[in-house]
């Protein structure tokens, strides 16, 4: 184990209501790619805008196109190492919440209690009505793309049905944020793990809990929006998948 590893998991054995923050880097590991890395997804592909979504029927079928690509890679990964370790810390009764960037789900799938988690971007699991807010499995709304060329519409009122994510121009939900911002307001300890940091707002989270006093961890793979802040405690370079969980190993040890 390096000192910073090390060190990392002091703070987490003395700490008694850690946020941790996930990022992309927390889900290639289960073999999901990025979005904004050398070999995001990003690079090859150009997101369509919520106002775009919503005006022209070719930018929807564009959309749901995307989603049909990704569909069975999201539906057959499984949880890595780091979404294990966020439920090891829960059991453990240290773990106030996770806020994720991600929306593969598999926090859940790993076993993450709802309401632990925040998933400030929403997930993929569901399609959502625009209209009214129905939600669908969203393998039953890919299915009736795929099998019709038409993008679809909710079964009860008719409206757009949209993966319940949100997409790049589109308002996140102020209570989803509320919650993040109230875990960052009762932590004592907050960790980001494998991201960039500079998605917002979900970015300033962490720093909302560094500025109370609480030690702010970062651990990515690369350079990160917060790298030279005055308020980060412990900067960690390298595999968010093998640092993390063996901190969080080794602090469960010493108190256990």
């Amino acid at each position: 184990m390096t000192p910073e590893t090390a060190r990392l998991a002091n703070l987490i054995a003395h700490s008694t209501a850690i946020l941790v923050v996930t990022g992309a880097g927390v889900s290639t590991a289960s073999g999901i790619p990025d979005y904004r890395g050398p070999n995001g997804v990003w690079r090859t592909q150009r997101p369509v805008e919520f106002s775009e979504f919503l005006s022209s029927e070719d930018r929807r079928i564009d959309y749901w196109d995307q989603k049909v690509a990704s569909a069975d890679v999201i539906e057959h990964a499984s949880p890595g190492s780091v979404h294990r370790a966020c439920t090891d810390l829960e059991a453990s009764g240290r773990l106030l919440a996770v806020v994720t960037q991600n929306v593969d789900g598999l926090h859940t799938d790993a076993g993450t209690s709802p309401p632990l988690l925040i998933e400030v971007h929403g997930t993929t699991r569901e399609a959502s009505c625009l209209s009214c807010g129905e939600r669908v499995p969203i393998r039953e709304a890919i299915d009736d793309f795929v099998s019709t060329r038409v993008p679809p519409r909710c079964a009860s009122c008719g409206g757009l049905l949209k993966p319940a994510t949100i997409s790049f121009g589109q308002q996140l939900d102020p209570l989803t944020i509320a919650r993040a911002s109230q875990a960052a307001e009762r932590c004592d300890l907050v960790i980001a793990l494998g991201t960039t940091l500079s998605v917002h707002p979900a970015a300033e989270i962490p720093l909302r809990a560094a500025s109370r006093g609480a030690p702010y961890v970062i651990v990515n793979r690369g350079i990160t929006d917060h790298d030279h802040h005055p308020q980060v405690t412990l900067r960690i370079e390298g595999d968010v998948s093998s640092i993390f969980p063996q901190a969080v190993s080794d602090a469960l040890e010493r108190s256990s």
